[in-house]
């Protein structure tokens, strides 16, 4: 029986006392006032009046307890593990050293091929095999909760070193749970204090951060201290208010000229306490706090700021969020900037990258079109690796795709090697350039250039160098 489950039935014994001694007692008063020193039982208007209330009161008051217990659970009704309100209550209580979510990436997908029962059997198993794989380990008291949809939360009132290592062999021995492959991420914060309402969302944050980094990497840097991490978001909002941004320039060598006429640009914010934070930490975090387009916004600006003072021969191509671009509002003070400026925005090439098709496709090709006739060229960002990107590829001219680093890290593969054959002649076809990144070595240098890549990008061409050294360069 999970740990939730006995606090539960613990409660409702409680609950049934209650509403158990208020009516015995109540009994017992009308049996001796009226029963017990009469030698004749006899029930008068009065007594039988008395006797129809005391019944009411007393089913009515069960009923009203047995009621509140039910909407009062502490149980969430799917997967039996505390429900949300329950959980945090208990947090509060308990005081837990060690906060852990564990998240089902694909439960969206999952819900889209299974019926509603065989999902909620599945998360109702996942908590049981929680339960029973602390139990196995010797933690007896963890409260088990769900959150949200398909977010599970776990608090334990010990340190435990090994937590990370139970929750994998979890994960890793129930990738298959009654037929259906299951994909999970965690994050464990440790030393909570009190602020657990916030620690979820850190918590929430670090798993973003997995998704934001190499999907091959799973739960990497899963355990943070929630102090730290409270730190880091401090960092991050003074960086963005000050407009601190820490540059560097990936040259891509174009194939055809044999010269380096565009840099790709990576960002890092500067920390004042901590080490730079890079992209997936960061950007989790500013997007939560509403930060995106104020980030995005700082970043443009400052490459825009660049430009004159490098060659006008050399362009920059930069990652925006598609959010920002949709924004009326940031497009408003992108535009007034580049006509203030009087630079010229050809030089400027926005990467983009979704995972999924924008609901209103027109309506965002609409967007992507008014940013071409400011002049900006657009490019797709990881192209080859979502069905998104091919869908927009039908619909929307763009100026060049970046390859996903699969097809240039796996060339000797046949099969990898083909495919990229194939969208390399597309998008010459199409007129559009092409780069591939992560290019560390001879051999794959050769290898594209063979399949007529546009651009080449990764240490077999250069280092990546900062804004200093790249403005000396040019000046």
């Amino acid at each position: 029986m999970l740990y939730s489950q006995k606090e539960e039935r613990g409660r409702r014994f409680s609950l049934a006392l209650r509403a158990g001694l208020p009516v015995l007692i109540l009994i017992f008063l009308v049996f001796y006032t009226t029963i017990y020193h009469e030698e004749t039982v006899t029930i008068g208007i009065r007594d039988g009046v008395l006797l129809a209330a005391v019944t009411f009161i007393a089913i009515y008051f069960i009923y009203f307890l047995m009621n509140l217990s039910v909407q009062e659970t502490l149980l969430d009704e799917t997967t039996q593990g505390f429900n949300k309100k329950t959980f945090i209550k208990m947090l509060q209580h308990d005081h837990p050293k060690s906060l852990v979510c564990l998240n089902i990436e694909n439960l969206s997908s999952l819900s889209e091929n299974y019926s509603g029962d065989q999902i909620d059997n599945l998360l109702y198993t996942i908590t049981r095999k929680l339960n029973l794989i602390f139990k196995q380990n010797g933690l007896d008291k963890v409260l088990i909760g769900r959150h949200r949809g398909s977010e599970f939360l776990i608090a334990l009132n010990e340190n435990h070193d090994n937590v990370q290592a139970i929750l994998e062999k979890m994960t890793e021995e129930n990738n298959r749970i009654n037929d259906m492959e299951v994909d999970y991420k965690f994050a464990i914060i440790t030393n909570p204090n009190d602020d657990f309402e916030k620690a979820i969302v850190q918590l929430r944050d670090i798993i973003a951060s997995q998704s934001v980094g190499n999907s091959k990497q799973k739960n990497t840097h899963t355990i943070k201290d929630a102090k730290e991490l409270s730190g880091i978001e401090k960092d991050i909002i003074h960086t963005i208010q000050q407009k601190k941004l820490r540059l560097s320039f990936r040259p891509l060598l174009n194939t055809h000229t044999d010269t380096i006429d565009t840099y790709e640009i990576a960002v890092k914010l500067r920390s004042e306490t901590h080490q730079d934070v890079l992209p997936r930490v960061f950007l989790p975090i500013i997007n939560r706090l509403g930060l995106g387009r104020d980030y995005d916004l700082t970043l443009i600006k400052h490459v825009i700021d660049l430009l004159p003072l490098v060659d006008d021969t050399i362009s920059f191509t930069f990652n925006l969020s598609p959010f920002s671009l949709r924004d009326s509002s940031f497009q408003e003070k992108l535009f007034t900037y580049l006509k203030e400026k009087e630079i010229d925005p050809s030089r400027l090439t926005i990467q983009l990258y979704e995972r999924k098709t924008h609901h209103d496709l027109s309506g965002y090709l609409n967007t992507l079109k008014n940013f071409r006739s400011h002049g900006m060229k657009i490019c797709i960002d990881n192209f080859g690796s979502s069905n998104a990107s091919m869908e927009y590829m039908k619909h929307f001219k763009f100026d060049m795709v970046q390859f996903d680093r699969d097809y240039v890290t796996n060339l000797e593969d046949e099969t990898t090697y083909a495919m990229l054959h194939s969208l390399i002649n597309m998008s010459k076809e199409l007129q559009v350039q092409t780069v591939a990144k992560w290019v560390d070595n001879e051999t794959q240098e050769k290898r594209l250039k063979t399949l007529g890549i546009d651009y080449i990008q990764g240490f077999g061409v250069s280092k990546a160098i900062d804004e200093e050294a790249l403005i000396n360069r040019y000046n």
